[in-house]
Parts: structure tokens; sequence; C-alpha cells
């Protein structure tokens, strides 16, 4: 009862809010409370909530003082020279901008932090997709996915996991792994590509130059709209700017969402090119430091934070104007985490995760035994998707592991295979960086996920038919 319970939960969750019929806030919060009176649980809910806010509390502090950190960085110009090699290599061309975001996921996603990797690439390429009026969700989908594939690096969490709940060397897995993420990277390159020529076709190529002279006609413009007769006319007059000296050419209710162009602009006052060298400094020791575990991540962003407002911002009103500035991010970003925490409280609470977990392993036939490789490998992708990382390395990974040994597959080759799935595992709605993703973009998770997730399977499944093709699982 409670395996049909999960699986049923999970997929109200899914269906309600990519048919946008619930915020993922609400529905993160409403269903698996509702789910709980189900099971004959509901006066444990507390417990549960409790226990899963307690879990990804450092979470939502790492979050919160990261959003502030790169948020500075942002205000103050570090990444300003990133955006404008980035505008150079596009030349407004939509299969440039869309490779190019895949390359710059990639790149950023060697620090082992999905939150990071997608502050920084959205920072970078938003403005761009903004201003040409390109498909958001082609570059969320693009960065995810991209950082999924990266997930998979020592340092990024499910192969440390994966060699710990089997007591194997994590080099062991990932370093014969390799070439079958390298495989799954060029499917990401592959897929950036042909997303771009689609958007190319929808929308042509256009040089910046022309696009902001288009935009600067349509500021010149004054359109009169006559009211009856008497005479009364209004006239409205739209600017378009780069880097806001005036308001954004689309229409007024759209005003706004064009706000993160704004990191262009070379006068804004937030800008501190004296402290540039300091600023890239403290950012790559920062990086240093989570990838050398120096401090736990929520204290190294805190610290961080702290530190990049008082030295850019010296003046308390500065610094009140910079944390207000991100406050909208934080907020949205710090409430889906807690939000999703009563989702995995229930889920674990009440036991669904290991009675999923269970079915599952005993719905292998007998015959497929000596396949266990190719079996966990094709598990791994939709069980990363609707459980955490340690439900799945920590309660699932060692059961596989078990039946796999039985028919003598041996454990490095399951372990291999269980991260095959970690492209799509960064889409889950489990996953707090995802918030992060679709929070700077302005894009609804349910979009993400519709546009997504097709996407993020057949990259999974290339790594996973590659690692079986060249022996490795």
């Amino acid at each position: 009862m409670l395996t049909i319970l999960g699986f049923v939960m999970i997929a109200t969750f899914l269906v309600l809010i990519m048919m946008k019929k619930m915020s993922p806030i609400a529905a993160l919060v409403l269903i698996p409370a509702l789910f709980c009176v189900f099971v004959g649980k509901g006066a444990h809910l507390g417990d549960y909530v409790l226990e899963g806010v307690g879990n990804l509390a450092p979470t939502a502090a790492m979050l919160m003082f990261a959003i502030v950190y790169f948020g500075v960085m942002i205000d103050v110009g570090l990444f300003d020279p990133i955006v404008r090699g980035i505008l150079r290599f596009c030349k407004a061309d939509p299969v440039r901008i869309v490779v190019g975001t895949a390359v710059l996921a990639a790149i950023v996603s060697l620090d082992g932090d999905g939150s990071t990797t997608f502050m920084i690439t959205v920072s970078a390429m938003y403005p761009l997709y903004k201003r040409l009026k390109m498909s958001l969700v082609v570059m969320t989908g693009v960065a995810a996915t991209a950082n999924g594939v990266m997930n998979t690096l020592p340092w990024g969490g499910p192969t440390a996991r994966a060699a710990t709940a089997l007591k194997v060397d994590a080099a062991d897995i990932f370093v014969p792994m390799i070439p079958a993420l390298a495989m799954g990277l060029v499917a990401v390159f592959l897929l950036a590509y042909a997303l771009g020529l689609r958007e190319r076709k929808r929308l042509g190529i256009l040089s910046l130059d022309e696009v902001l002279e288009k935009e600067t006609e349509t500021a010149d413009e004054t359109v009169l709209v006559g009211a009856g007769g008497d005479g009364d006319s209004r006239t409205s007059l739209t600017k378009a700017t780069i880097g806001g000296a005036g308001a954004d050419a689309a229409a007024p209710e759209s005003e706004g969402d064009d706000d993160g162009f704004q990191g262009l602009d070379p006068d804004r006052a937030t800008l501190r090119p004296k402290l540039y060298w300091f600023n890239a400094a403290l950012t790559v020791l920062l990086l240093t430091a989570m990838i050398m575990e120096w401090l736990p991540i929520p204290v190294l962003f805190l610290l961080g934070a702290a530190l990049a407002l008082t030295v850019n911002f010296p003046h308390m009103p500065d610094q009140k104007a910079r944390i207000g500035a991100h406050a909208e991010n934080v907020l949205n970003v710090t409430g889906m985490v807690f939000a999703a925490a009563v989702f995995t409280g229930v889920l674990q609470g009440t036991g669904m995760v290991d009675h999923m977990a269970d079915w599952l392993v005993d719905a292998i036939p007998e015959g497929m035994g000596p396949q266990m490789g190719l079996v966990t490998g094709l598990l791994s992708i939709p069980l990363t998707y609707f459980m955490s990382n340690d439900g799945f390395y920590f309660g699932v990974l060692p059961v596989l592991a078990e039946a796999g040994q039985a028919h003598g597959v041996g454990t490095l080759e399951i372990a291999r295979a269980s991260i095959a799935g970690q492209a799509l595992h960064m889409s889950s709605p489990l996953v707090p960086a995802v918030y992060v993703l679709v929070g700077m973009a302005k894009v609804e998770f349910g979009d993400h996920t519709k546009f997504t997730v097709k996407w993020a399977v057949l990259t999974s499944l290339v790594v996973l038919g590659s690692g079986i093709l060249f022996g490795i699982i």
C-alpha cells in the first residue's frame, strides 16, 4: 500500500505543477501532508517535517549566502568580462549562444556545486537570451543537463556516495567512466547545437548591433491612440536600452523582467573596478576551499558573503541595499528548499521510499541477474529523479550490489552504472539547486520539467549505453 501511495504522491505532484494547477511550494507542502494523513500517520507529520527541515537547513543556509555572495560579485562587475566575451563569441547567433551555455555550464561545474554553476551560468547568459527573445527553458534545460553529467565528478556528490555505500574507492568508479561521461557531454553539446538551430530558424541571425539598432528605432516611436472623436488622445513612448538607461521595450507588464541585463551596464553605481582582483581572488579562494573541503560549504559562503559585502560596500546603507536587491531570489530559493523538506520528510518518515525501493528491486526478473549492471543503470535514471541521492545510494544501491554479486556482477560495475542517471537527477524537484536555476532564469518549474526531462533521459541513456559499449559496465 505504501508503495502505491508513494508513486501516486510523486505522480500527483508532477502532474499538478506541470499543468500549473499549483505552485511548486504549495504542491511540495500540501500534497505530502495530505498523503501523510492518508497512510494514517498524520499525527507524526510534525516530526517528519521537522526532521526534513533539519536535514535540509544547511543546504538552505548555503543557498541563501551563496545567492548573496554571487549577487554581490555580479553587482561589482566580476563577471562582466565573461559576459562581454560570450557576447563577442555568440554574435547574437542562437546556435552559438545555446552551445556557449552548455560549454559554460560544463566548465563552471568543475567546482562540484550545482548552485554555483547555475548562478554563474544564468548571470552570464540570461541577459542575452532575454534581449534576443530566445527560449529561457532552452537555457535552463541545457545548463541542468550539462551540470548533471559533470555532477559525477568525485567531489560532486553521487560518486562519493556510491563509493561510501559500497566501500570502494571513488577513483575506481570515476576514472574508468570518463569515456562514457565524455560521450554524455558530447550528447549535451549536440543537443545544444540542435536546439540552437531550432532557435535560429525561429529568430534568424542578427548582430548585436542590429538588435540594439532595432530597439533604438522602437524607442523613438510615438504611438498616438485616438479616443472617441472628442479630441482626447494618449501618447505612449517605449524606450529600449542596453544596460538600464531607460525602460524595457516590452509591454508594461513585462517591464522589469529584463533586469538581468543590467549586468552589462558599464556605468552602474555598484561597480568596483579597483577591487576587481580582490573579488576574483576571493572567489577563487572560496571555490578552492569548497573543493578541498576546508570548511563546510554553508560556513564558507556565510564568511564569503560577509567579507564581500564589508569590503565592497563598507557603508551600512549600501550593504542593506545589496541584500535587499537579492532578497527576492533568496526567499524564492530557500522557500522551495524548506517546502521540499516537507516532501522528503514525509517520503522517508512514512517509509514510502523504502517500500518503493524494495518493490522495484523485487520486480527485477530472475533472468536479469547477470545483467545487473544494465539494470542498475536503468533504475538509476528514475530513482535518482524521484528520490534524493542519499536515499538511492545508501538505501537502494547496496541491495542492487548484493543482488549483482549473487549473479557474478562486480561491485565496481554496479557502482559505475549507478551514476548514469545524474543528467536527469539535476532537474529533480528534490534537488535544491534546480530552484536556483529556474528562479534566477524566471522560468516556471513545470515548464522546465516538461522541456528538460526527455533530453536528460536521452543523455543518461547515452552515458549508460557508452559504458556498456566500452566494456566499463
